[in-house]
C-alpha cells in the first residue's frame, strides 16, 4: 500500500500577495462561515498584528512551495493573543500547527508578552488537544462564540515565565 508523503512546511511571514490563498484557504476549512477578501486584508493589516506563513516543502519541485496554513497574533503590550492557527485540510494532522504554535509563542516571548491567550471551538478536540499539550489552560467557556455556527468556545492561557533580567543573569 503506498501512502503519500507526509507534508511538511517552512515558515515565513505573511505577505499581501498571500491574501488569495489566505481566502481559499479560509473557505476549505470554514465553508459558508469563512472570512471575505477584506475582513482578512482588514484584520491582517491591523496595528500590533503579526502573522505567519506555512509554506509546503515539495522534494520534487524547489521553489517556493503552496500556502498550507497560516497564523496569527496580536499584542497589546502585555498579552499576546492568538487570532488563528489554520491548516489546509489535506495538511492537518502533519504537525504543521503545532510547527506555527511554537512560533506564535516563540514571538511572545521576543515580545515581552507575559502570557498568551485564545479562543477555540469546543467541538476542535485536535486544536484543543495540541493546545493542552503545550501548557495552555481552559479558563471558561463563552457561549455561541462562533458564528453563524453558534459553536462555544473555550478560552484559554499560557502563562510565559518573565525572562531574566541582565543583572539576574551577570551574578549566576
Amino acid at each position: 500500500m503506498n501512502t503519500p508523503p507526509r507534508t511538511r512546511a517552512r515558515l515565513r511571514p505573511l505577505r499581501a500577495s498571500d491574501l488569495a490563498r489566505v481566502v481559499e484557504l479560509e473557505v476549505e476549512m470554514f465553508g459558508p462561515s469563512a472570512w471575505t477578501y477584506g475582513m482578512l486584508a482588514e484584520e491582517l493589516g491591523g496595528p500590533g498584528r503579526w502573522y505567519i506563513a506555512a509554506e509546503e516543502i515539495r522534494e520534487d519541485r524547489p521553489g517556493p512551495g503552496e500556502l498550507v496554513g497560516y497564523a496569527g497574533l496580536w499584542f497589546d503590550g502585555d498579552v499576546t493573543q492568538i487570532m488563528t492557527i489554520g491548516v489546509a485540510p489535506r495538511a492537518q494532522h502533519c504537525g504543521i500547527g503545532s510547527q506555527m504554535l511554537t512560533a506564535l509563542i516563540d514571538r511572545s516571548r521576543e515580545l515581552g508578552a507575559t502570557a498568551i491567550l485564545l479562543e477555540v471551538a469546543v467541538n476542535n478536540a485536535a486544536a484543543l488537544g495540541m493546545y493542552e499539550k503545550y501548557g495552555f489552560t481552559r479558563l471558561g467557556l463563552r457561549k455561541r462564540y462562533y458564528q453563524p455556527e453558534n459553536v462555544d468556545a473555550y478560552t484559554m492561557r499560557l502563562n510565559l515565565p518573565a525572562a531574566a533580567t541582565t543583572a539576574e543573569t551577570e551574578t549566576e
